[in-house]
């Protein structure tokens, strides 16, 4: 088989960034290898909105670089970094046709990697990290005591965020007992959510400052900035917590105190303090300061808020993906679509409309929450024109 490259990401929004990642992958494994990405949807792992909806962010990948570009269900997205690795590299194995997932590391040693996902998901050392919460720690600051234990400064690679993904992943392909061989490379410019550096933005300073008003044409590849600016000039970006805060809260204050306990990480009294936050805030901010404890990271708070008004449980990120959804793909993408829907452990979804025909099951039930998220999502929508309901519903792959 040759090589066809899996890049999980949430290209929020597509910059120079994941440009180069691509671009670095096609010289390790092969100018003429397809890229197949999962991407997160319309709400990603830190628990917010994109800022833009996830078939323009999949355009934005396939004219930059990308070949297929299916989209990761609701309920992974929103998941913690273990469920979404899993989710994400769970998809891209049951494609069939992938033989390597790479991505973007701190280190770039793969070999630590591998050594920590091994470690990481040893039952003693999951024993040990659960009694070292005990104590009051969260669980990233337990499971690097507990790993720095055994394995000295190689637990280093736990304090940087991409090398937490990267481990996940290596462990995800561990589990699934996956043929994809994982490859790492560098990332450069940025450290994550730096807001310092200037000549090189991180995704997050990109955001903040589209949230302003600002003009990010400059920093992100031409295809994309076309992508944005034709969103933007359609009032459908970009979107915020803070443009949907009262859609939020309207719909949390609904809840009933079993609902939010039967949300993901609800645990050790935390759907109480929700219960109680929510009617006694006038806001998001406030809900989060009201809510906010040291162990709990606060995209942990932020997913459960966000999985409240969206409707998602803790029961439903389990395994992985029941289908698969294509945003966006490329001729070169097409041909390896072809072998895919021969190869593909699970559905193959081109066509949205097809999925109402499927009785009640897996998927039907998973892509009826993403669809209503995208319902949701467009509430924050710019343009009233733009807010109708039902558009996941109608929208089939963009193809270039």
């Amino acid at each position: 088989m040759e090589n066809a490259i899996g890049v999980v990401g949430e290209f929020n929004p597509f910059h120079r960034g994941h440009r180069e990642h691509f671009e670095t992958c096609r010289v390790l494994l092969g100018q003429d290898a397809p890229i197949v990405c999962v991407m997160s949807g319309d709400f990603v792992q830190r628990g917010e909105p994109a800022c833009i909806n996830k078939h323009a962010r999949a355009e934005m990948a396939v004219r930059c670089g990308a070949d297929l570009v299916f989209e990761l269900p609701l309920p992974w997205c929103m998941a913690s970094a273990e469920r979404f690795a899993l989710g994400a590299v769970g998809l891209l194995d049951s494609l069939g046709a992938v033989t390597h997932v790479a991505f973007g590391s701190e280190s770039g040693d793969l070999s630590g990697i591998k050594e920590l996902a091994r470690a990481a998901a040893d039952p003693e050392t999951l024993a040990a990290v659960k009694g070292e919460m005990r104590t009051g720690a969260s669980f990233a600051a337990a499971r690097e005591t507990v790993l720095r234990r055994t394995m000295g400064d190689r637990a280093d690679l736990l304090r940087e965020p991409n090398d937490i993904l990267a481990v996940e992943y290596v462990k995800a392909l561990g589990a699934l007992g996956s043929h994809m061989e994982p490859v790492t490379t560098v990332r450069s410019g940025s450290r994550h959510d730096d807001m310092e550096n200037a000549a090189a933005p991180s995704a997050k300073a990109l955001r903040v400052r589209l949230a302003a008003g600002e003009d990010i044409a400059a920093d992100l590849p031409a295809e994309a900035a076309t992508v944005l600016a034709r969103e933007l000039a359609a009032g459908r970006g970009p979107v915020t917590a803070a443009s949907l805060e009262q859609a939020v809260l309207a719909r949390l204050r609904a809840l009933s105190r079993e609902a939010l306990a039967a949300l993901p990480d609800a645990t050790e009294g935390l759907d109480g303090r929700l219960y109680r936050a929510i009617r006694e805030s006038g806001g998001l901010d406030d809900l989060m300061a009201a809510v906010k404890a040291k162990r709990y990271p606060t995209s942990r708070l932020r997913r459960m808020v966000f999985a409240g008004a969206l409707g998602i449980r803790a029961d439903m990120a389990v395994g992985t993906p029941p289908y698969g959804r294509l945003l966006a793909n490329t001729a070169r993408g097409r041909s390896l679509l072809r072998e895919i829907k021969d190869k593909a452990a699970v559905p193959i979804v081109t066509r949205p409309g097809a999925v109402k025909k499927l009785a009640d099951g897996p998927v039907r039930a998973v892509f009826d929450l993403t669809a209503a998220a995208r319902d949701f999502y467009v509430l924050g929508y710019g343009a009233p024109a733009a807010r109708t309901g039902g558009s996941d519903w109608r929208t089939g792959p963009v193809t270039v």
